[in-house]
């Protein structure tokens, strides 16, 4: 599953020098911009927790972390938005309800069974059960 959020983390921390972050100048680096252990401590949360969102293994960051993030980046609003929608979780399909009606032949299959069967479906107790219970099953449609 593609991670934009981590991706789009990654590309901006790349771009930011230390120095726009406020922290001293250290010299060499082998890559360009901050590291990601100088963005989880400029944004207060643990490397670790940084090094997973940004490799996409944690994806639901709280709000005051994403904008703690946004701030250390330098993110102009639009983008700070966008990072603030890509953590959002999104919300799953509901599940469609399922139909509550027992198939025909099952109810006929119930039918020809020589006892009373009250089932599932307490519209549709057996022709045995109606005739032990009654209006008991008729009327109230509870199952007990």
């Amino acid at each position: 599953m593609p991670n934009a959020m981590g991706e789009s983390r990654r590309a901006r921390r790349e771009q930011t020098r230390p120095q726009e972050a406020g922290l001293a100048g250290t010299g060499h680096r082998r890559t360009p911009g901050l590291r990601r252990e100088e963005v989880a401590m400029l944004a207060g949360i643990s490397a670790d927790y940084y090094l997973r969102l940004e490799q996409g293994r944690d994806r639901t960051p709280s709000v005051p972390v994403v904008a703690a993030i946004s701030r250390v980046l330098q993110l102009d609003p639009d983008e700070a938005a966008y990072l603030h929608a890509l953590a959002r979780p999104r919300p799953k399909r509901a599940a469609r309800p399922r139909a509550e009606k027992v198939p025909p032949g099952t109810l006929r299959l119930l039918d020809s069974l020589p006892m009373p069967i009250y089932h599932a479906d307490p519209g549709t107790p057996s022709a045995q059960a109606l005739a032990l219970l009654g209006s008991i099953t008729a009327s109230s449609g509870d199952p007990r």
